[in-house]
């Protein structure tokens, strides 16, 4: 098929994802065109932010002033019942070096109102946004090179559109990811099923946590309680994929049972009604919480977002890997389409770090859920590595294969890290709870440094600009992000 590049790229997707490819790619001065299947605003999940979206992304996006002017709500942290401590503890974003002062928080955010904001953002920077618009498949030159979309519009028409690369952007729902080759694979680790609804009345922690999210253990799972705002609660029960019958039977039985079996939620909820109507009058069922795609470009296309990768939720980790992967995307786009960098060695990078970002959560993770020392929950029992099978543990290295060999050389090895990482998370919930000034202070270990890694670099840059410098290589040959962080350059060391 010849297929003319009427845009420098075609983004599918209006999600935070989309929306940061997107801007970056036009900061640079590329044509760029947008298609979103719904009309904004429109309902999503995933309302809990980190500073490194908030402090880092936003700043590079040109937001930062729009996001305070909608006054979400502002989380200084997460506090959590998990572990073997019985009381509730916090770990503070700001008790990291990694992030002082004025960047230690981050907001709870209704994400009708922000993926609004940033998709507007695309508009005022020159992307061509169109709503209503479904891409049904992508057109590929005779070489297989992926050279377009073809899209059905409002009225029910259907165009064809070529460009010289094409970023899926349509979160989990979406096929088009397939056309890259790619295939999914689910983790046999965090086999969850997720049922959430909305409740006005919700009673608040303490100041100066009553912003934070409130993660609490129980004994089918665990509970996310996130305050929007002074009103609004965000609330979902995350339990074994075996629960599916109970729940899709009957919802408003099953979020019942699961409120009552967890008594700090139920206390919060005591006073609580659930919203019934508008956006947030229903309960929704999410599965399949963790998977990675087995790759996550091919020759003129690349899959961010929910569209490549997604890990378990309860380190608000979403809209952080969401609009990370969007910024790695666009320093690729950037890079080929100003001719600095072949295709391969761009899109290599961009996988590079998105795998190996998505790693670091995951490795967090489990150990994270390794540490809930529960004897007689099947939920919490099946979660334990020293329960893992080899075969598994084979799995989920595979799955994070973005983390170099020598980390993970084999299963031996894989058991003895992630058993180590939830030494250390116990560690920190340890330090956390006995603070004398307050439940604060947990002291960011190996496993958590990593995991600030990339934050302190996107935030560290949004504070310094040029003054930061050329980022350095994360891998052996790899490249390096450019001073204005919006693509790429040869690295000055490795």
């Amino acid at each position: 098929m010849d297929v003319s590049a009427q845009y420098d790229v075609i983004v599918v997707g209006g999600g935070p994802a989309g929306s940061t490819v997107s801007t970056l790619v036009r900061k640079r001065g590329h044509r760029v065109l947008q298609l979103e299947k719904e009309t904004f605003p429109r309902y999503q999940i995933g309302e809990s932010l980190l500073p490194s979206t908030v402090h880092g992304i936003a700043h590079l996006l040109g937001v930062s002033d729009e996001l305070k002017k909608a006054a979400f709500t502002i989380k200084h942290g997460g506090t959590f019942k998990w572990g073997a401590n019985p009381e509730p503890w916090t770990f503070d974003f700001a008790v990291s070096r990694r992030m002082p002062g004025a960047t230690g928080y981050a907001y709870q955010v209704e994400r009708m109102k922000f993926d609004q904001i940033l998709l507007d953002n695309a508009r005022r920077h020159g992307v061509e946004v169109r709503e209503n618009s479904d891409v049904l498949d992508v057109l590929k030159a005779e070489d297989g090179r992926v050279r377009g979309v073809r899209y059905r519009d409002s009225e029910g028409r259907e165009h064809e559109v070529g460009s010289r690369f094409v970023v899926d952007a349509s979160g989990n729902t979406g096929g088009l990811y397939k056309k890259s080759g790619a295939k999914r694979e689910y983790s046999p680790f965090f086999r969850n099923l997720a049922l959430f609804g909305y409740f006005n009345g919700g009673k608040r922690l303490p100041k100066p946590n009553s912003g934070n999210i409130f993660t609490c253990t129980f004994e089918h799972g665990w509970f996310w309680y996130i305050p929007l705002s002074p009103e609004l609660t965000s609330v979902g029960a995350v339990v074994n994929r075996d629960s599916a019958s109970l729940v899709q039977g009957d919802p408003e039985k099953a979020m019942e049972s699961f409120i009552a079996a967890c008594p700090l939620i139920a206390e919060k909820l005591s006073e609580a009604t659930r919203v019934t109507e508008g956006p947030y009058g229903e309960l929704r069922v999410r599965k399949d919480w963790s998977y990675s795609n087995t790759k996550f470009w091919a020759p003129g296309m690349a899959l961010v977002g929910d569209a490549a990768c997604f890990v378990d939720p309860v380190f608000s980790s979403g809209v952080h890997l969401a609009t990370y992967s969007g910024l790695l995307a666009a320093r690729s786009l950037n890079s080929c389409l100003d001719g600095s960098v072949d295709e391969t060695s761009a899109f290599e990078e961009f996988e590079a770090r998105y795998r190996l970002e998505y790693g670091r959560f995951y490795e967090f993770l489990v150990g994270f859920y390794d540490m809930h020392h529960s004897e007689d929950s099947y939920f919490w029992q099946a979660r334990k590595i020293s329960n893992t099978a080899d075969s598994d543990l084979q799995s989920f290295v595979e799955l994070i294969g973005g983390v170099s060999s020598d980390e993970f050389a084999d299963t031996a090895r894989a058991r003895q890290r992630f058993s180590e990482a939830s030494d250390e998370m116990a560690g920190m919930t340890h330090t956390a709870a006995g603070d004398a000034d307050g439940p604060h202070g947990a002291v960011p270990g190996k496993v958590v440094g990593r995991l600030m890694e990339q934050s302190a670099a996107l935030q560290a840059r949004a504070l310094l600009g040029d003054e930061a410098g050329a980022e350095r290589p994360v891998r052996q040959g790899g490249l390096a992000a450019s001073t204005d962080g919006l693509g790429w350059v040869p690295g000055a060391r490795s």
